[in-house]
């Protein structure tokens, strides 16, 4: 999507579970992309993908130091030569490794089936089709809103004085001071990587919002979070206690030695699964918020799928992004 600013008419997925979400198929059907599920043990059905796998493991990846083909061979696999001992790889050196093979190497070589390279049967197939301009999709903070993840329910209520609430932490925006929008249930994303930020639909755009004790969960994790909340549960169920896990507690405990000792290990995976994912994805702008036109939105109390429904009538295209500043 990034590459080419275009999704395809068609994307074949596995039984997963990440992709039967609503809001996943919610993505796919704002960009007329259809989704088909690939039966459960019938290969075939993904030969495509699965031939693609094959030649990146045999024309690269095994070509690496600490690739573990040598060991398929039992009992000639000595101490010395063991590639467990030689893997030098980091997970984002080989992640942007991999992505200039597949694009600069792979891309340019001649395709027995195609019998040209895939860039250029790209090219050829944009050529004698068209460019169709409709299909084009920016790839801006728009987009990448719509990426995010949200709550089990998709909305959080509105509270006078106190914000949204979303996994245990509450948040809060100057947009919330508007009395019109309080007690409202106003749809909700966050970002997975970083705590110390959420953003509501407030007024038809995207507002970020500021969490409590943001100084202690700025950087934070969702997985931290969760596994901060579990050691807290299981502490106080060894007193046979009713126990709710606050920010104020869950603060402290991440900033504790004995909380620090609990998330090193998510923190330094998450560190690593960040630096891989920026290359490919970007980072988010927080001083950005995707603002749509009012022919795109009736009502601000419209279900999110409505609310993000691009407008059909009368073919016209999205109003530019707008820069908002909370502050």
């Amino acid at each position: 999507m990034r590459r080419y600013e275009r999704l395809p008419e068609a994307i074949v997925v596995d039984g997963g579970p990440e992709f039967e979400s609503v809001y996943f198929e919610t993505l796919l059907a704002r960009y007329g992309c259809t989704k088909k599920t690939r039966p459960g043990g019938r290969p075939r059905f993904g030969s495509v993908c699965e031939r693609l796998f094959g030649t990146t493991n045999t024309r690269f990846v095994h070509t690496l130091a600490g690739n573990t083909q040598l060991t398929r061979q039992r009992g000639k696999v000595t101490k010395s030569v063991n590639p467990k001992g030689q893997a030098c790889w980091t997970l984002a050196a080989l992640a942007t490794r991999v992505c200039e093979w597949a694009y600069e190497v792979y891309d340019t070589l001649d395709h027995p089936a195609l019998g040209q390279s895939p860039r250029e049967a790209y090219a050829a197939g944009l050529q004698l089709s068209g460019l169709r301009p409709q299909r084009h999709i920016a790839y801006d903070e728009d987009f990448r809103m719509l990426t995010l993840p949200t709550t089990q329910k998709g909305t959080a209520k509105l509270r006078p004085g106190r914000g949204i609430k979303v996994n245990y932490l509450c948040y809060w925006s100057d947009a919330f001071l508007d009395p019109d929008v309080e007690g409202t249930q106003v749809p909700v994303r966050y970002d997975p990587f970083d705590a110390g930020l959420a953003y509501a639909f407030i007024r038809k755009r995207w507002v970020r919002c500021i969490s409590e004790h943001h100084a202690r969960f700025a950087g934070r994790s969702e997985r931290e979070i969760q596994l901060a909340s579990a050691e807290l549960r299981r502490r106080q169920q060894r007193h046979n206690q009713q126990f709710r896990v606050t920010a104020r507690q869950l603060a402290d405990f991440l900033a504790s030695v004995e909380g620090e000792e609990v998330v090193l290990e998510q923190r330094l995976r998450d560190a690593e699964a960040r630096t891989t994912l920026e290359p490919l994805v970007g980072t988010l702008d927080p001083t950005v918020v995707a603002v749509f036109g009012a022919d795109d939105i009736a009502e601000s109390d419209l279900e999110l799928e409505e609310a993000l429904s691009p407008a059909l009538n009368d073919g016209s295209s999205h109003d530019a992004l707008v820069i908002y500043h909370d502050y």
